[in-house]
């Protein structure tokens, strides 16, 4: 009986714990690397901004920022952000290396009024299922594609590469599955084509993304069918056409599953098409990174009041260790005590984004976790309680 009770006790324990997910720092986000012809000082300048350029996507998250007069001025004047540059060779290609004033950087988005992204970014883990013909395959982080390059077609897509390049260029994380044999007995490449969310989201549990992408690309199903086979078979004289690819993506926001009996807030993507799958695949993930972006990504120039209740506040020190805590959050401008009861405090805060922001910027954090009740109901307006670990 005892036993069957620990075991009890041990189940219980594990399905009110806290919910943690999975963050990563981003380093080097003001550093840049861009190819060169030349060492000349013309050739120099455009490299530095195109560097700059790069550092802004990574800091910003978004490519509208490019566009934002401000920052245009920036770049225009970009030796003025320069801390140091040095040139290395990388087999046969010159290459520039730039590291540019991080405090300059931040205060050049401060006068554009544009949102800076902070270090810690959510991981992502992305499944991506290539249909060529009547053959499936979700692709690993390590195969390549079944795709050959229309310009030449003996050169396959390294599709796990572009990806890996995405993610250092926009400094968002991206994992890719492994498909082992752990991955293959847990989902299908049936499932995941059906952008089934919960098996989805179970099979992904493994690596403990934040969210979950899911992108479709073929060369046949998702494509409108304009002609039969037997009008292409018979036209013997036409010009060969360049392969033509359909892509088209899910995004689960929420891959942890706070509400473990349903998967909430799957958006769907409007299907692409072109005659390059590389490009399809980075078009379809800056869409992507831009959605992520607006739910992380801080503004100076706003003000909202925000109540939460935190608990396990056990002494002076732990409660001076969460003040600072909250404080030093990038996403929080101001700390008020409102009221204290037992290991309880509730607090006011001022944010630089929308409570939603600042919710999902503190499940990138492990010291502070947001407590769920499975058996509860929710309360519209409800003031969340988190639970601090010291």
């Amino acid at each position: 009986m005892l036993r069957y009770l620990i075991v009890l006790v041990v189940v219980l324990s594990n399905f009110f714990a806290p919910i943690t997910a999975l963050a990563v720092e981003v380093k080097n986000l003001y550093d840049a690397k861009v190819i060169v012809n030349s060492q000349t000082d013309p050739e120099r300048k455009l490299a530095l901004q195109q560097a700059m350029s790069a550092v802004v996507l990574k800091v910003g998250g978004q490519q509208a920022l490019l566009s934002n007069s401000t920052i245009k001025s920036g770049l225009r004047n970009v030796s003025g952000y320069v801390v140091k540059y040095r040139y290395q060779r990388n087999a046969e290609q010159t290459e520039l290396l730039v590291t540019f004033d991080e405090s300059k950087i931040n205060q050049l988005f401060e006068y554009a009024n544009a949102p800076i992204w902070g270090s810690l970014r959510p991981q992502i883990l992305l499944w991506l299922v290539e249909e060529n013909g009547l053959r499936r395959t979700t692709i690993s982080n390590a195969s390549h594609s079944s795709f050959f390059n229309n310009a030449t077609p003996q050169v396959s897509y390294n599709l796990p590469n572009s990806v890996e390049q995405f993610s250092a260029l926009r400094g968002l994380p991206i994992l890719m599955p492994l498909m082992d044999l752990t991955d293959v007995n847990t989902i299908s490449t049936f499932d995941v084509w059906g952008r089934f969310a919960k098996q989805v989201q179970m099979a992904s549990l493994r690596y403990n993304p934040e969210s979950i992408i899911i992108i479709r690309l073929s060369n046949s199903s998702l494509l409108p069918q304009h002609e039969s086979d037997e009008q292409v078979d018979d036209c013997f004289l036409c010009q060969k056409e360049r392969q033509q690819y359909a892509l088209d993506w899910s995004f689960i926001a929420d891959a942890q599953g706070y509400n473990r009996d349903t998967i909430t807030g799957q958006i769907f993507g409007e299907i692409s098409y072109g005659d390059d799958p590389d490009q399809l695949l980075k078009t379809a993930l800056s869409l992507i990174s831009d959605i992520i972006y607006q739910k992380y990504a801080l503004n100076s120039d706003i003000d909202n009041n925000y109540i939460i209740d935190v608990a396990n506040i056990s002494s002076l020190k732990s409660f001076i260790e969460l003040e600072r805590f909250l404080e030093q959050l990038s996403s929080v401008k101001s700390v008020k005590l409102l009221s204290a009861s037992g290991g309880n405090r509730r607090f006011e805060l001022v944010l630089k984004s929308s409570g939603q922001a600042f919710l999902a910027s503190l499940k990138l954090n492990k010291q502070l976790d947001l407590f769920v009740d499975p058996l509860a109901e929710k309360v519209l307006g409800a003031v969340p309680v988190f639970y601090w670990k010291p």
